[in-house]
């Protein structure tokens, strides 16, 4: 009999992969044409590589030859870029890997549920205790997808509180997303677009970890409002009709302790335990901090494989589960080598300075409350056709930041604004896979999602856009 191949924890959709590489693929296309249009260009730079306003100068129409275009995501591993590409790529490999590891050992359900199941008798604090651990999974590690295997159990125990289907949306898909989006140490945000920033991760962290605790009140808040209405009038629930059916069956099963419980919450109390540490040692160890990510690389490799052997009978199964996670994010560095070879399309083409400057022309004399917005629309807008926080990194921010720096922008500001931009709308596009896949395990349609949480999203709007305005108020 013909095995069935392992579908890994972190393994990115057929769909959505083809989606991304069409956008970019046209994005480099549209890159080879412009350069037989537009003039080459340069501007002078300081002694850190930052462009200096005001210096640049204008050269011919050359354009790039069309092998250059084509073979560009090949040659950009060979590029100025190349040892930052393969760096954060590794580590997006290790990173895939390990946490494939924590689920198919059980690790992240069994310690999630048991905190859950230790808040179980609590009443409504629950629900912000449970919110709180998912979004400082999102927050801290950059787990989304990964924690939205969980939905099924959250929404049960959700259930067994004789609460609803909504509420277990709420506190396991909304809040990780919202936790990944109000990144702290978010390795997938924060982390990457430091790097290509070429800032400190934990520069400006006061900031995302207020804007962290705004959101997780506004979250809060706004469940417990639903809390109110359904305790008063359950029959207001999206949910009600199905949720009865649910208890019902919930009610009828006998739960069966899992293997090893003990000791695998044990061991990976101790694995998040170090995360955690090294985290806040990158944070404050300011001789370390430029060696953030090959540190969490080594970190969550080590030892990840270290617990996974002490909670695995079978010690074969723990590198094979790693492999194949790291071999599910495969993808992930095409799209990421796709989009950094539009800059090196840009750059050898002459015409990625020239562009900078026009932006520049158009921003000159607006304010940076403006520029700020410009750029929170444009990943905005991108967030629609490209899901992947990676690829948008390595495709705008080498574009971004030398116009923002012009524009008196910190990097600190503009990535605070890429992570606003870049995952609050994952819970309500329609053209992302894990909402869908979300409500599908829940059970529930788009149409009533959206009715449900359409002010909510409005209410982030005006909230981000006013943080990022007290960003640029206050000089962050």
């Amino acid at each position: 009999m013909k095995k069935t191949k392992e579908k890994a924890f972190s393994s990115i959709g057929v769909r959505s992969f083809l989606t991304v590489v069409v956008v970019l693929v046209i994005a480099l296309t549209i890159c080879g044409i412009l350069s037989s249009f537009i003039p080459q260009g340069e501007f002078e730079t300081d002694e850190n590589g930052a462009i200096i306003v005001g210096t640049y100068t204008q050269g011919e129409i050359k354009g790039i030859a069309f092998w250059r275009v084509l073979t560009a995501p090949v040659r950009v591993f060979a590029s100025e870029d190349a040892l930052t590409i393969i760096m954060i790529s590794v580590f997006l490999l290790i990173m895939s890997g390990i946490f494939n590891l924590l689920d198919k050992t059980g690790g992240i359900k069994i310690f999630i549920g048991r905190i859950m199941h230790r808040l179980r008798d609590r009443g409504g604090p629950v629900v912000c205790v449970t919110v709180l651990i998912f979004m400082l999974f999102g927050s801290f590690f950059g787990m989304f997808e990964e924690l939205v295997t969980l939905l099924p159990i959250v929404i049960m125990f959700m259930l067994s509180m004789k609460l609803d289907t909504m509420t277990g949306l709420g506190t396991c898909l909304m809040a990780a997303c919202f936790g990944f989006s109000a990144a702290i140490t978010n390795p997938f945000s924060v982390g990457l677009a430091a790097s290509v920033a070429g800032v400190n991760p934990s520069s400006g962290v006061w900031l995302r970890i207020v804007f962290f605790g705004m959101i997780y009140l506004t979250l809060c808040a706004f469940l417990m409002l639903h809390l109110r209405k359904i305790e008063k009038k359950p029959e207001r629930s999206p949910t009600y009709e199905n949720d009865l059916i649910k208890r019902a069956e919930l009610e009828s099963k006998t739960h069966i302790p899992e293997k090893n419980a003990d000791k695998i919450f044990r061991v990976y109390s101790v694995f998040f335990a170090i995360q955690a540490v090294a985290l806040i040692l990158i944070a404050s160890v300011r001789s370390i901090a430029e060696y953030a990510i090959p540190i969490l690389a080594v970190s969550f490799l080590v030892t990840g494989i270290i617990c996974g052997l002490l909670v695995s009978e079978d010690k074969k199964s723990v590198f094979k589960h790693i492999g194949n996670g790291a071999l599910s994010m495969l993808p992930a560095v095409f799209l990421i080598a796709l989009a950094s070879s539009v800059k090196l399309v840009m750059t050898e083409s002459g015409i990625i300075d020239t562009i900078m400057n026009e932006v520049i022309t158009v921003l000159d004399g607006k304010n940076k409350f403006l520029a700020v917005i410009l750029i929170y629309l444009l990943i905005l807008i991108l967030q629609f056709f490209i899901g992947s926080a990676s690829a948008k990194i390595f495709l705008v921010m080498p574009i971004i930041m030398p116009i923002s720096t012009s524009l008196g922008l910190s990097p600190q500001l503009v990535i605070l604004a890429y992570c606003m931009a870049d995952g609050f709308t994952d819970v309500i596009l329609p053209t992302n896979p894990v909402l869908l896949v979300g409500l599908s395990m829940a059970n529930v349609s788009y149409g009533k999602w959206v009715k449900w949480t359409w002010k909510l999203q409005l209410l982030l709007l005006a909230l981000t856009v006013g943080v990022l305005f007290f960003a640029v108020g206050i000089n962050y």
